[in-house]
């Protein structure tokens, strides 16, 4: 690996194309590398990792919405929509905005977490959609995903979005655009041309997860991988971008992130070194969240502890800063606290997270957020008793650049009101690469069984599993067989109007 510094330029100092760093990240994505072994069985455990949470929440208003809108935009030769006949095709574009969605519309796949945050998977739908129109193989398509994966964990593990209060979904479409110039195999002008479009439109702020959390949460990232394709299309018949778009007088860096005096180090693989970042990330075992992945296992132990929760005093989450400000009680946030709070709210609140997985003993990514559940005035009593709190030793674990000892738990007290305190920490959850029970392929294949129970018909369902194993000897045009097909009766339809 190279550490590249990243600081900002006046413009009368004119910095090399060669030395800016979306230039350095074109070369990696054109260099053509040698594939990791471990590496293409993590892509497609994440395939079906998404196709799990995908075909889960496709009766869910926004996947609905969006569904409808991709459905206006025919194509013969398109990409598929998952749910739909594989014979529909539709505009990529539009195909990788609707699957995006679905994709993320339960917050349930993989995540990675440093500097910023980040949920690689949102690469996958934009990828998948189009090497499908542009009939890509198998090889192919892992090659691009590889490469967009290698992308986004390093600038998370180098760039800082959120404490500009910056979405980070700014990381994910330079990673879009490297990861689609690599599976199409442009040259290396093209994919940094696409790479600064992507990120130029791809800024907005954090809001869309701060106070009342609406559905845009999960069309975001979506959003940000439809920008991305269309930005590789324009540079691909000759367009440019604005450039430097990160060390530049009034680039993203100066003008929205640390400024002018910034200085940001971005780790990179060398020109043909193998690339294996994918093999840092990790997916969710629970639809929350996922700094309150290892306090959901947290609080199932602590409920064997606990015989009557009703005697609990007060609950005190000492956890890192990311975790404190962002779910906990630091990031100030009312709504976090309301049991009338939209699912989006409530799967940002670890003091509710926490509260129903000490009182149910476990979590569901649906029977977990009911209005009745978020009502229940046991639930409520123990969620307003819960109190987060930053402490350095835990921030520090999060920052840890060694894999083997970042952490993303929390020490918990449960005080009762006798005065005894219970005492419990945990550094990562258990289905941390570094946890008591690794995800593994069959997890993957449980999770995908589990969420697409009474959706899925069991032919459809062998079907896909045994296809997206043998991804690497897909051929050009057969992608398409990575759709997962659904009765047309069980596709909810939207039947407001739009502009489409």
């Amino acid at each position: 690996m190279i550490v590249h510094k990243v600081k900002v330029y006046p413009s009368k100092i004119h910095l090399p194309k060669k030395n800016q760093l979306a230039w350095k990240i074109a070369e990696i994505a054109s260099d053509y590398s040698r594939l990791d072994k471990e590496a293409i069985e993590m892509v497609i455990n994440r395939i079906i990792d998404n196709a799990s949470v995908a075909i889960a929440s496709l009766n869910r208003k926004p996947v609905i919405s969006s569904r409808e809108m991709a459905m206006k935009h025919f194509r013969k030769n398109g990409a598929t929509l998952f749910g739909v006949n594989s014979k529909l095709k539709f505009d990529c574009e539009w195909a990788a905005w609707s699957n995006g969605t679905a994709v993320r519309e339960l917050d349930f796949h993989d995540t990675f977490l440093a500097a910023d945050y980040s949920h690689p998977g949102d690469n996958i739908p934009p990828l998948i959609s189009v090497a499908q129109q542009n009939k890509k193989s198998g090889l192919d398509l892992l090659r691009g995903i590889i490469t967009a994966y290698e992308v986004q964990v390093n600038l998370v593990k180098g760039i800082c979005l959120h404490k500009h209060k910056v979405d980070h979904i700014a990381h994910l479409g330079p990673s879009v655009a490297a990861g689609i110039g690599s599976m199409l195999k442009l040259n290396t002008e093209t994919i940094y041309q696409a790479i600064q479009q992507s990120l130029h439109t791809t800024i907005s702020t954090r809001q869309s997860r701060k106070g009342e959390i609406s559905s845009w949460k999960a069309f975001a990232p979506a959003h940000a991988g439809k920008l991305a394709i269309e930005a590789v299309d324009r540079v691909m018949r000759g367009e440019g971008a604005p450039s430097p778009i990160y060390e530049g007088e009034d680039s993203v860096i100066a003008r929205i992130l640390d400024g002018k005096k910034a200085l940001y180090k971005v780790p990179l693989p060398k020109k043909g070194e193998t690339k294996k970042a994918i093999l840092e990330t990790y997916t969710k075992e629970y639809s929350a969240e996922y700094q309150s992945q290892a306090l959901i296992d947290l609080a199932k132990k602590l409920k064997k502890r606990v015989s009557n929760l009703n005697q609990i005093k007060k609950i005190d989450i000492y956890t890192s800063h990311h975790t404190h400000y962002v779910i906990g009680t630091g990031a100030n946030d009312p709504q976090k606290m309301d049991p009338n709070a939209s699912r989006e709210t409530l799967d940002h609140s670890i003091m509710y997270i926490f509260a129903v997985a000490l009182e149910d003993g476990t979590w569901h990514h649906v029977k977990s957020y009911t209005k009745a559940r978020a009502k229940k005035k046991s639930t409520i009593k123990i969620w307003r008793s819960i109190k987060t709190h930053e402490v350095k030793k835990w921030t520090k674990k999060y920052h840890d650049p060694n894999p083997k000892k970042k952490a993303f738990g929390a020490k918990v007290i449960i005080t009762l009101k006798n005065g005894k305190k219970i005492t419990e920490e945990q550094g990562v959850a258990d289905a941390h690469p570094y946890g008591l029970r690794p995800f593994k392929r069959e997890n993957y294949i449980k999770k995908f069984l589990t969420l697409t129970d009474n959706i899925l018909n069991k032919k459809e369902s062998e079907r896909f599993l045994k296809i997206v194993q043998n991804l690497r000897k897909l051929k050009p045009g057969q992608l398409n067989k990575l759709n997962i097909e659904v009765k047309k009766n069980k596709l909810k339809r939207n039947s407001r109007k739009g502009i489409f």
